[in-house]
């Protein structure tokens, strides 16, 4: 279904409209006709309206890896001559040697900055593989780098070591390897075995729920485990949860948990740790079967079988409101799209912003060499990971801790529906990544628009040209900003992630999730780690932490990262001789000398900025940015927890500074969550004592939600309430603020006599345009490239 309308002014720009043509001498070049803003001759399509080609400077160099090469690799692991002794994913078990994924290893910096800034040639691309190798003596899984690419005779496949420094290298311990199904298939018959030998139990207090085994039509519980599953390699546990298998089965979780020990690859040396209902352990089936017997284990708030409550569809019982049914406000690009896309490099320019995009299977979208009127502010800033840590008094949420890399969040990236999702008139791009010898396409996964804030970017009323109140002139120019989303669904969150490139220079980093809670069942004893939110569901208390990297690079490399604080100190002056000594502000400023955690000043009194104390401004200040906290800048609050101990360290503090190196290009690794205890990668080791002094900085931010559970999270979280943001501003970084040179400004002159108002656009009028819009197609699935 396709339709037009003519988009006017709106009310509040007719009436501008009108003042303007009312003002304006019949003279004046920018007189306005409203009867010609009511025609739609000439009006330009402003939904259909394409995005202006730019070409981009060079080509993209951290971009992912092409299905041509993703093929190549394949069949160059799979050879025999290369010596993996690898099984095809499809027939394996967990005593096979199969490859996991495939991604792009990430390109090092040192090599980069002389092909981008100089002649120097473009960087080798490498290739990174995750092989889980069940058929060694010692079993393990083994992180490969494969190039120089494309394949060739050159090319190699050596053990990737370098990036990590747990002490194991690419290498993880089999415990510590990530669950796949192939390791569930091997421990599914111990639950299948000692479940069905109590199903006259679980049947009588769950109101008939059973388990049989995923495929046996008597089934009637779903099965959920934890992460980590191990927490130094040594050993594997897995803690198992039953759910009522309803539409949002995570909502609705039964209070059984099987907590079960399956280390090594021998399924038939697994074994039945216990059970726990009731706040209760039970180390066997005669004593739960017993307890049972003896009516100790009745339900105190029976699971409902019924979720139709936790469906996103309309529920009329709710009642209606005035009006709604008028279709709501929204962003249009009445103008046309005002920033320009090279689409096969990834490069946008946009209002003296320009920058490269990437994407990986891991950590998703990321932005290279940024750029503000052709000087570098960032050439990396990337998300590091997005980590969960729940609390509560049985086995699923007192162990869970997720970190999302682990379930490849970049793969999760799903198609955005157009005025929804996303503005109407939003640019759409697909998002890629591979998955064995073929590669997905996740369609209009990526949207990028020009919005308006709804408030300008600055205003002022005044005069000085004899008013006594001083209200003669008006200035105010228009607010805008680039924005850049993606959404990704890992498990029961959909993350919306916002890039937004303000026209002042500063840019705008925000979080928000929506989805579903993991839930646990309720007992008034648990009510400290969350309120009962459903018949016998309690929302789980719990934190998300997101860490983002923010590789700095204020005009060159050589940065410094300066704190200034705002303190009260008692001061006197000469010209206040009655006031003595008296308390004042005062700003003390202090460089980081070498590499360091902390959390921000209470009260917020300071400012951190990253600052290039070779550059100064025309005034003799340090050029450099700011980190701006804004919503919900914390950390993690377990900072001892045996399940977070040391995996998680990137995620306890606020900021941290440390010095750039090739051979630190995460903060986290992607297997890290099944070693709290013994990380491959050790966040902490980052600190090592190095000066920055002048050198090239990393910060790595933190940001997210200590999530308070509450009914209002029924039936999904909302995206209002749980948001996080953090900016980085110019911070004397020019000579003036970033708004001089834009023509989309009002600036009214009231005449000193006749009080009549000049209104002055700079030749830029309220556009119109007509809009096309067609009936939205969001149900696409992702495309395999075989």
């Amino acid at each position: 279904m396709r339709f037009s309308v003519l988009v006017f002014l709106g009310a509040v720009g007719l009436a501008i409209a009108a003042a303007q043509e009312r003002a304006a001498s019949p003279s004046g070049p920018h007189k306005l006709s409203l009867k010609n803003r009511l025609t739609p001759s000439g009006g330009e399509f402003c939904l259909a309206d394409p995005v202006p080609f730019t070409q981009a400077p060079k080509p993209n160099v951290w971009r992912g890896i092409s299905p041509e090469d993703n093929r190549a690799v394949w069949e160059l692991l799979h050879n025999p001559t290369t010596g993996l002794n690898l099984t095809s994913r499809r027939n394996a078990t967990i005593t096979d040697n199969y490859v996991f994924w495939i991604d792009a290893l990430p390109t090092n910096k040192s090599a980069v900055l002389a092909y981008i800034d100089g002649d120097g040639p473009p960087p080798p691309k490498y290739a990174r593989a995750i092989i889980f190798e069940g058929g060694r003596t010692n079993p393990r899984s083994q992180e490969y780098m494969i190039g120089p690419l494309p394949v060739s005779a050159e090319t190699a496949v050596e053990p990737l070591d370098y990036m990590y420094n747990g002490g194991m290298g690419g290498s993880v311990p089999f415990n510590a390897r990530y669950y796949d199904g192939i390791r569930d298939n091997a421990v599914e018959p111990l639950i299948a075995s000692v479940m069905s030998s109590i199903a006259n139990i679980t049947s009588a207090l769950f109101q008939g729920g059973a388990y049989y085994g995923w495929n046996d039509n008597r089934t009637t519980m779903r099965t959920v485990t934890t992460d980590p599953v191990s927490f130094d390699g040594e050993q594997a546990f897995l803690n198992v949860m039953f759910r009522v298998p309803t539409d949002a089965s995570i909502l609705t979780p039964v209070d059984f948990y099987l907590l079960i020990d399956w280390t090594g690859t021998d399924p038939s040396s697994y074994y039945v740790k216990g059970f726990v209902t009731k706040e209760r352990f039970f180390p066997t089936v005669e004593r739960l079967t017993e307890a049972f017997e003896a009516g100790e284990l009745g339900q105190e708030f029976p699971q409902t079988h019924n979720a139709s409550w936790a469906l996103l569809d309309r529920k009329p019982e709710m009642g209606t409101r005035e009006l709604d049914e008028k279709f709501p406000a929204t962003i249009l690009q009445l103008g046309g799209k005002r920033f320009k896309l090279d689409k096969e490099q990834q490069y946008v320019e946009y209002m003296g912003w320009s920058f490269y995009m990437s994407h990986s299977r891991s950590l998703g979208l990321m932005f290279f060499d940024i750029k503000f009127k052709g000087e570098r502010i960032l050439y990396e800033l990337s998300l590091q990971e997005t980590l969960s840590q729940y609390g509560g008094n049985q086995p699923k949420a007192a162990s869970t801790v997720y970190h999302d890399s682990y379930y490849s969040l970049g793969t999760r990236a799903g198609t955005l529906l157009e005025g929804y999702d996303c503005p109407f008139g939003s640019t759409f791009l697909n998002l890629t990544y591979h998955d064995a010898n073929h590669t997905v396409v996740n369609q209009n996964a990526l949207c990028i628009f020009e919005t308006d804030p709804g408030v300008p970017l600055s205003r002022h009323r005044s005069s000085d040209r004899g008013s006594r109140w001083g209200f003669d002139d008006l200035g105010v120019i228009k607010g805008n900003a680039l924005v850049t989303r993606t959404v990704v669904t890992v498990g029961n969150y959909d993350y919306m992630f916002d890039y937004a490139f303000n026209i002042d220079g500063s840019l705008e980093i925000s979080v928000r999730a929506s989805g579903y809670l993991q839930a646990s069942p309720y007992y008034k004893t648990q009510k400290k780690w969350g309120p009962r939110i459903q018949q016998g569901t309690q929302g789980s208390l719990h934190d998300h932490i997101l860490t983002w990297k923010a590789d700095f690079d204020i005009v060159d490399s050589a940065n410094s990262f300066e704190i200034s604080k705002l303190v009260a100190v008692e001061q006197s002056q000469p010209w206040f001789p009655e006031l003595g000594g008296f308390e004042q502000i005062e700003l003390q400023t202090r460089y980081l000398e070498k590499e360091d955690r902390f959390n921000y000043e209470p009260n917020n009194q300071a400012i951190y900025s990253v600052v290039n104390r070779d550059k100064k401004n025309a005034w003799g200040e340090n050029r450099g940015y700011r980190i701006i906290p804004g919503l919900s800048n914390i950390h993690l609050t377990t900072l001892n927890s045996p399940f977070s101990r040391r995996n998680s360290e990137f995620a306890k503090q606020n900021l941290a500074v440390t010095r750039q190196h090739d051979n630190e290009p995460f903060a986290n690794s992607v297997q890290n969550v099944n070693l709290p205890w013994r990380p491959q990668q050790d966040f902490s080791r980052f600190f090592d004592g190095e000066s920055l002094d002048q050198e090239d900085l990393v910060v790595w931010l933190n940001m997210g939600m200590h999530h308070f559970t509450r009914a209002e999270d029924m039936p999904v979280t909302l995206y209002s309430e749980a948001h996080a943001s953090i900016t980085l501003s110019p911070q004397n970084f020019f000579d003036r603020a970033q708004d001089g040179d834009l023509l989309n400004r009002r600036w009214i002159v009231t005449d000193s006599e006749t009080r009549d108002p000049d209104f002055q656009d700079l030749g830029v009028e309220l556009p119109y345009c007509e809009v096309q819009l067609e009936e939205p197609v969001w149900n696409i699935k992702p495309v395999l490239e075989i």
